[in-house]
């Protein structure tokens, strides 16, 4: 088999190193440059698509409806947002690192379907928290797919998204009966007791990175 090969670097805002974008005929890998293993794979999706199905499954009936993606990633959560949503719907991403948006609408884009051209679809090149914090009560459904979950692994300052401050900032961005769903690589028993002395209702889902049942398992939060 063909080794995965590097085809561009992208950096990350505040000096905090590179993403590495690497490629073998239509996989895709994204990696941190100098850390061992990989962010996502364009193969092992399943947890993304479960993020956004969880999420825009309970708000899908509303009119108007605004969701908000934290996190363009490989555009697998956007896609799947949009095949969940009506045709009404507005879903607007924060993508914090440029290069990322690039990607996709470049030689990544292929392997979500191009999600980013669909009309329904607003991407702002900025911090996610800076987004809440300036949106109070706009979003029917917040899907957080930033960094490795709660515990960081690209930036330290992702922390401040899922301390008691930031679930504050996350629930004045929601609608009334708004939902949020958050990812994460694994489980957190911590966090979840967090959530829950934030005052929100939390349900837990593992699921897979591979559809159907395969690959790792992986923790979404829902909280309302």
């Amino acid at each position: 088999m063909a080794k995965l090969t590097e085809i561009d670097t992208a950096a990350i805002p505040g000096g905090r190193g590179h993403l590495r974008l690497l490629q073998r005929d239509d996989e895709f890998s994204i990696r941190i440059a100098g850390k061992p293993g990989e962010l996502m794979n364009s193969r092992l999706h399943g947890s993304e698509d479960a993020l956004a199905e969880l999420a825009c499954t309970r708000v899908a009936d509303r009119a108007p409806i605004r969701v908000l993606v934290g996190g363009l990633g490989m555009g697998f959560t956007l896609a799947a947002a949009l095949k969940s949503l009506p045709d009404h719907a507005e879903v607007v991403v924060a993508e914090l690192v440029p290069g990322v948006v690039d990607w996709n609408r470049g030689p990544l884009g292929s392997a979500a379907g191009h999600p980013i051209n669909d009309p329904r679809c607003r991407i702002l090149i900025e911090d996610v928290v800076t987004v809440l914090e300036q949106s109070p009560g706009e979003f029917d459904a917040i899907m957080l797919d930033v960094d490795n979950g709660p515990e960081g692994l690209t930036r330290k300052d992702n922390d401040r998204l899922y301390n008691a401050q930031g679930l504050e900032t996350i629930q004045r961005a929601l609608t009334n009966d708004g939902v949020v769903a958050i990812w994460s690589a694994g489980m957190d028993p911590a966090f979840s007791e967090r959530l829950k002395r934030a005052g929100l209702c939390v349900e837990e889902h593992t699921v897979r990175a591979h559809r159907p049942g395969k690959g790792a398992r992986h923790t979404i939060w829902l909280g309302w």
